[in-house]
């Protein structure tokens, strides 16, 4: 664990120390590649409608502006100017700070989870803590931390319908959650069953040597999967406005790139990769399909189910990776919305104030870093998900045997060894005293981590990640879907 700790510790304060000189968040939206449009003033607006610009009279300067504002007719000739995003630009988008530390810490995350497979490829480490694992879980934390962020905004807003909408998902997840907790494993393959029996029992054995005789499972399995069932609502009221925003985007990519046939089958694949790592856990139609493909009156194996896990894992990457890739086509539809809703204005009859114009325009490019993070924090909750299911379900990125996992015993609390006492003088006595302070604080640590790594299995961790990590694909499909018909069909009704 010593190369690990020193690698994630240096990690932490790279990230610290460079995160105001070189940042990858800030990168992704200032390296030129982006372009917003910019507001119109009052004297363009004014010479597009064919009049002078009012001057404010000596009256109108006591009044300090409670005057009539200025309105232009809505069909004027107006084209935005574009202009590539620039790091100074990045200082009025709402949420940026966390948009920055986050996307920054899910790279170094990703840089230490490489260097540890590295290092366990090359040493056996099976004894030892894989801080590439607690960097994915911490990722995955801050991610769902991030979109509650985000929620609470909404929550805090005052109009209700985005508050609706939060919890009409949440309550739609939460009865999903609890239909899809009844399935049986030869239909859904997560390996709850096996890791919530493991987690029992290793719990069982911990609680009777801490002197809990009273250990009830039957109640202890109902109200994990109750809280289990809660927690799936909580994250589908979360990715409720994500899945609607990546429809949205969608849609106006495939439009802006509707010279470019090969950007559009990549965007259709991206949209539809939820779907895929949702059929992957499907075992009838993924894993037992490919084990025994029809093939004529015989069949054929595709993907024997050993290397099946394994590379179910590399599709997860693949097309995270896809996704991500492909995240400027998605910003820039955004950012486009604001020529799209001046050429929808044209069509309209009627006056507008100019500051309604310029508050709309400039509207779009301050919530930019919104509409990146309910992008890209989907996609790394999968990813990261799928790295800790890697990395503490035993997994192996090898297309091989299947490996399976250990199920680790509940062990006896050891106990330290009591220091004998003998003629010592009183500083050495002080010494002796604060170093048995110190080896029993270890001794704690050390049979506390050692019940934890008893109670939670790699096969518990292997159902758990698992699960999570369909749930957040699935909340995905239902988001995006019901995103695109609303866009598609209700917004134009």
């Amino acid at each position: 664990m010593g190369i690990q700790l020193v690698v994630s510790l240096l990690a932490a304060s790279i990230m610290q120390r460079m995160a105001p000189h070189c940042s990858f968040a800030r990168w992704l939206l200032c390296n030129g590649s982006l372009f917003r449009f910019k507001h119109p003033s009052e004297g363009e607006l004014c010479a597009l409608a064919g009049k002078q610009m009012p001057k404010p009279s000596r009256r109108d300067r006591r009044q300090n502006g409670d005057g009539k504002p200025l309105t232009v007719p809505k069909d004027i000739d107006l084209h935005l100017e574009k202009a590539p995003i620039n790091n100074l630009d990045a200082l009025v988008l709402r949420f940026f700070l966390e948009y920055q530390w986050l996307i920054d810490f899910s790279v170094y995350a990703m840089g230490v989870f490489v260097f540890t497979e590295c290092y366990c490829s090359v040493v056996d480490a099976s004894k030892e803590v894989n801080i590439g694992a607690i960097w994915c879980v911490l990722t995955v934390f801050f991610s769902l931390r991030t979109l509650h962020t985000l929620m609470s905004h909404y929550f805090r807003s005052d109009e209700g319908g985005e508050r609706s909408v939060c919890l009409a998902f949440g309550f739609l997840s939460l009865l999903v959650a609890m239909l899809v907790l009844v399935v049986r494993e030869d239909y859904l393959e997560f390996g709850l069953e096996p890791g919530f029996a493991s987690l029992f029992d290793n719990l069982e054995i911990v609680a009777k040597q801490q002197g809990y005789a009273d250990w009830s499972v039957p109640v202890t399995k109902l109200t994990v999967k109750l809280g289990l069932a809660a927690l799936c609502a909580y994250i589908g009221s979360l990715l409720a406005f994500p899945g609607l925003r990546m429809a949205q985007t969608h849609l106006d990519a495939v439009q802006m790139n509707s010279d470019r046939p090969l950007i559009q089958i990549l965007l259709h694949m991206s949209f539809l990769s939820p779907v895929i790592v949702v059929v992957l856990w499907i075992k009838p139609i993924a894993r037992d399909f490919l084990a025994n493909a029809p093939m004529g009156k015989t069949s054929v194996t595709l993907v024997p189910s050993a290397a099946f896990d394994s590379m179910r894992l590399w599709i997860i990457v693949a097309l995270c990776l896809l996704r991500l890739a492909l995240t400027r086509y998605h910003l820039q539809a955004y950012l486009n919305l604001a020529q799209k809703w001046v050429e929808q204005m044209k069509k309209e009859a009627g006056r507008i104030a100019a500051i309604d114009i310029q508050r709309k325009v400039t509207r779009v490019f301050c919530y930019l870093t919104v509409v990146t993070l309910q992008y890209l924090v989907p996609v790394l909750l999968i990813l990261f998900s799928a790295l800790s299911l890697k990395a503490l379900g035993d997994f192996s990125w090898a297309l091989g045997a299947e490996e399976t996992p250990g199920v680790t015993p509940a062990l006896v609390m050891p106990t330290a060894a009591p220091v004998l006492p003998g003629g010592l003088d009183e500083d050495e006595e002080g010494v002796e005293d604060m170093e048995e302070d110190i080896q029993a604080t270890v001794a704690r640590f050390s049979e506390a981590f050692t019940a934890l790594r008893s109670v939670l299995t790699p096969l518990f961790f292997r159902g758990f990640f698992a699960f999570l990590t369909w749930w957040v694909a699935a909340c995905q499909v239902i988001s995006s879907l019901f995103g695109i018909y609303f866009h598609q069909y209700l917004m134009q009704n």
